[in-house]
């Protein structure tokens, strides 16, 4: 791997597992700095059913950008926001190589529900594509 800082060859001087993926430590051999990667396997094909039919690979980008949107002006940090992603990855990863775009949307609202209310309002306002005040007062009652 380069450095990131001078772009030179680097060595590892330490590897352990974290939750995060397998840590590595690297050292550069021409600048001599150190820094910290973490390599941890990605969603191959796993192709998301939407609504009407179609298919489209998991996105893990889209989903956090997403989760961004809803969570904009919130008190919810950008950390917080990355472990729902994990977990929703993580959990995706055991389900196969299709799954309804639905199971993913009530994932990412039972996680924002116990995190933020207004950012699960959010999320379930563009998800479930409310018609009106009615339905959205509908499922503030549910809340």
């Amino acid at each position: 791997m380069k450095c990131i800082y001078c772009s030179g060859e680097t060595r590892v001087t330490d590897k352990r597992e974290s939750p995060d993926g397998t840590r590595r430590r690297r050292e550069c051999l021409k600048c001599r700095k150190r820094f910290t990667t973490y390599e941890r396997a990605e969603i191959g094909n796993v192709m998301i059913v939407k609504k009407d039919g179609r298919r489209e690979r998991f996105s893990k980008e889209k989903l956090c950008r997403g989760l961004m949107k809803a969570c904009e002006k919130r008190v919810v940090s950008v950390e917080e926001i990355e472990k729902i992603v994990e977990d929703i990855e993580e959990k995706l990863r055991r389900k196969g190589k299709e799954i309804k775009s639905e199971m993913i949307g009530k994932m990412v609202m039972n996680k924002l529900k116990k995190l933020d209310d207004i950012a699960y309002i959010r999320f379930a306002s563009v998800y479930r594509n409310f018609r009106d005040v009615k339905e959205l007062k509908k499922e503030l009652r549910g809340m």
